[in-house]
C-alpha cells in the first residue's frame, strides 16, 4: 500500500484516479488544487505525488519544487497532455519522477505509482543505510526491544522523509535527543547542520539573540554580526530542547520563524528567510501546560505536528539488559579494559531499580561499575548503593519516594502517606483523591486515632 496524493482540477480526472487507486489498496487524498495540494503534504507524508501540470493558480512545476524541498523522498509523477509533453520531460530533469499522458489509462495509472513508490523505499533505504554506517558515533543507536520504543522506530522511520515538525515528549534522561538525531539522520538533510538549542538554559535577555542573531551593536557587547541557530541550521535540523520552558515573548518569535520560515536579526530590519526542519522537546506535558495558560496554544499544535511521547525506564524493563549492555561496551573501551560482562544478580538489580533519571542514571551507574569491577565480570557489588540496595520508587520516580526492600508495610504505608501530604502541601482531601482514599483515613493513620467523626459528634 502506497500512501498517494492526488492534484487535479479536473474533477471527473482526479475522482476516477481516486477511484482506481483506492481499489488497488492504496491510501489516496485528492486535492483540487496546487494550494490545497501542499497543505495536505505539510500535514502528511506521501509516497507519490500525481499532480496535473497545468492548473489555475499553482500550477505542477511549482508543486513540484516545493515536494523536492519539503518533501525529498516523495516521488512525484506529472499529468500531462500531448502538447506539453516537452514541459513534462524538462520536469523530469528537475526532478519529477515520471509523467502520464491524458486520457489516463487504468494500466499505465497503476504501473507508475507501483514503480515510484519502489523507487521511494529504496531511497530511503540507502539513505538510511549510509546514516547507520556513516554516522553512528554522531547518532548514537536507540537501544531497546520493547514495544514502546519499536513503534517510535516505526514512526521515526515514517516522518523522516516529510518536512513536519515534530514535538518529543518524555521524562528527563528517556533519550529525546537520541530520537531527534536520528529523524534527522535518517532524513534528506542528513549532511547538512543538527543544531542544538537548550531553551532551558538560556535566560529570556539572550533567547532571542540565540535563536535569530543579532547585528553590530543591537545591544551593549555586541561588537560584531552574529548569525542565531536558525540561520545556522539553513538546510537542516534545529533541535529545540526543553521548549516549555520558553518565555511568551520567545514563544511568539518562534511561530512566526515556524509559519513562514522569515526572521529579523536583533536589532535588523533585513527580513531573513532559513529551510530549517524542527525537531522540539520537553520533559513537561506542553497541552496541560496549553491548559494551564503558561504555553501558547497555536504553538503547541505547529510544534506537535508529530508527537513522540517516550515511555520511562521503568515501564520498559525489558530494554534495560540492553542498554546496559551496550554502557558495558563503550566504557570498559574508553578505560582500556578487556570485554565485560553483567553477572545474573547484577542484571536483576538493575532490571528492579526504577532509575528515576532514566537511560541518563543507568549510563552514570554502568560507568561507575565499570571504573570499580576487578576482574571481567561486573557483580552487584560493583554498582552504585541505591542499585546495590534494591531501592524501589514507590510512585515511578515523580517527586519520588524510596523505600529499601525490608521495610515494613507498616512503615512504607506512612511513609507514602507522609510525602503524598506533603506534596499536596498539607491538603488532605488532594492526598486522598490522589491516594484513592478518604481524608479520614489518612487522618486516622497519620495520627493513630480512630476515625475523626466518631470522636467529633458534631462533625
Amino acid at each position: 500500500m502506497a500512501r498517494v496524493l492526488v492534484i487535479d482540477d479536473d474533477t471527473s480526472l482526479r475522482v476516477a484516479i481516486e477511484k482506481i487507486l483506492r481499489k488497488e489498496g492504496h491510501h489516496v487524498v485528492a486535492a483540487a488544487d496546487g494550494l490545497s495540494g501542499l497543505a495536505h503534504l505539510a500535514e502528511e507524508p506521501f509516497d507519490v505525488v500525481l499532480t496535473d501540470l497545468r492548473m489555475d493558480g499553482l500550477d505542477g512545476l511549482a508543486v513540484l519544487r516545493d515536494v523536492r524541498q519539503s518533501a525529498p523522498f516523495s516521488q512525484v509523477v506529472l499529468i500531462t497532455a500531448h502538447g506539453t509533453v516537452e514541459d513534462a520531460v524538462a520536469a523530469m530533469k528537475d526532478g519529477a519522477y515520471d509523467f502520464l499522458l491524458k486520457p489516463v489509462g487504468r494500466p499505465q495509472l497503476v504501473s507508475a505509482v507501483a514503480r515510484a513508490t519502489e523507487r521511494r523505499r529504496l531511497e530511503v533505504e540507502n539513505r538510511a543505510l549510509r546514516a547507520r554506517v556513516g554516522d553512528e558515533e554522531r547518532c548514537p543507536p536507540l537501544i531497546g526491544s520493547s514495544r514502546a520504543l519499536r513503534e517510535i522506530r516505526t514512526t521515526m522511520a515514517r516522518v523522516a522523509a516529510s518536512a513536519a515538525t515534530v514535538l518529543v515528549e518524555g521524562e528527563t534522561g528517556t533519550g529525546k535527543e537520541v530520537i531527534a538525531r536520528n529523524v534527522h539522520a535518517l532524513s534528506a538533510r542528513a549532511a547538512a547542520p543538527f543544531v542544538v538549542v537548550n531553551c532551558a538554559a538560556l535566560p529570556d535577555t539572550l533567547m532571542e539573540a540565540e535563536l535569530f542573531g543579532h547585528e553590530k551593536g543591537a545591544f551593549t557587547g555586541a561588537d560584531a554580526q552574529r548569525k542565531g541557530r536558525f540561520e545556522l541550521a539553513d538546510g537542516g535540523t534545529i533541535f529545540l530542547d526543553e521548549v516549555g520552558e520558553m518565555r511568551p515573548a520567545a514563544q511568539a518569535k518562534l511561530l512566526r520563524v515556524l509559519q513562514s520560515g522569515e526572521f529579523e536579526r536583533l536589532g535588523g530590519t533585513e527580513t531573513l528567510h532559513t529551510d530549517v526542519r524542527t525537531i522540539a522537546a520537553s520533559n513537561r506535558n506542553l497541552r496541560g501546560a496549553v491548559e494551564q495558560h503558561a504555553f501558547r496554544e497555536d504553538l503547541f499544535y505547529r510544534l506537535s505536528v508529530i508527537r513522540i511521547v517516550v515511555s520511562p525506564l521503568r515501564e520498559r524493563r525489558e530494554d534495560t539488559p540492553l542498554l546496559a549492555q551496550h554502557f558495558l561496551g563503550l566504557y570498559a573501551q574508553q578505560n582500556n579494559k578487556p570485554r565485560l560482562r553483567l553477572s545474573p544478580e547484577a542484571i536483576e538489580r538493575l532490571q528492579s531499580c526504577p532509575w528515576p533519571g532514566n537511560v541518563r542514571e543507568l549510563e552514570n551507574a554502568i560507568e561507575a561499575a565499570v571504573v570499580l569491577a576487578q576482574g571481567d565480570i561486573v557483580g552487584a557489588e560493583d554498582l552504585p548503593p541505591n542499585v546495590v540496595a534494591g531501592e524501589v520508587a514507590a510512585d515511578g520516580g515523580k517527586g519520588r519516594v524510596v523505600i529499601p526492600v525490608g521495610t515494613t508495610m507498616a512503615d512504607a504505608e506512612r511513609q507514602v502517606l507522609e510525602h503524598t501530604l506533603e506534596h499536596f502541601g498539607g491538603d488532605k482531601e488532594a492526598a486522598a483523591r490522589a491516594l484513592g482514599i478518604s481524608s479520614r483515613t489518612i487522618y486516622r493513620k497519620l495520627s493513630g486515632n480512630e476515625d475523626p467523626a466518631q470522636n467529633n459528634p458534631s462533625g
